[in-house]
C-alpha cells in the first residue's frame, strides 16, 4: 500500500470512529454506534502502520496534515457544511506540510 493511500484510508477510518462517538455523546445516537466506532479506530491505527517512514512519530506528524484535509471533506460530504476559503487554504497548507515531513530529503 502506498503512503498517500494509507494516509487517506487512515484519515477516513479515524474520522468515522470519532464521529461515532460524537454522534452518541453530542447528537444522542444509540450507544450501538460505539461498536463500529471502535472498530474504525482500530482500523485507523492499523492503516498507519503501512506508512513508509523510518519512525512512527514522523508518520504521525505527517498524518496530521492529511487528517485536516480529510476532515474538511467529511465536513462537506457527511455533515453537509461546505468548507469556506479559509478552511481550504488551511487544508492545503496542512497537506503541503505533511508532504514535506514525509518526502523531504533525509541526510
Amino acid at each position: 500500500m502506498t503512503t498517500p493511500l494509507a494516509f487517506v484510508l487512515a484519515a477516513f477510518a479515524e474520522i468515522a470512529g470519532c464521529f461515532a462517538f460524537w454522534a452518541v455523546v453530542r447528537n444522542g445516537a444509540s450507544a450501538l454506534w460505539l461498536a463500529p466506532g471502535v472498530a474504525s479506530l482500530i482500523a485507523f491505527a492499523w492503516l498507519l502502520t503501512f506508512v513508509d517512514a523510518q519512525a512512527a512519530g514522523r508518520a504521525f506528524a505527517a498524518y496530521g496534515g492529511v487528517y485536516v484535509a480529510a476532515s474538511l471533506a467529511w465536513l462537506w460530504a457527511v455533515e453537509g457544511f461546505r468548507p469556506d476559503r479559509w478552511d481550504l487554504i488551511g487544508g492545503v497548507i496542512c497537506v503541503v506540510g505533511a508532504a514535506v515531513v514525509v518526502f523531504g530529503p533525509r541526510g
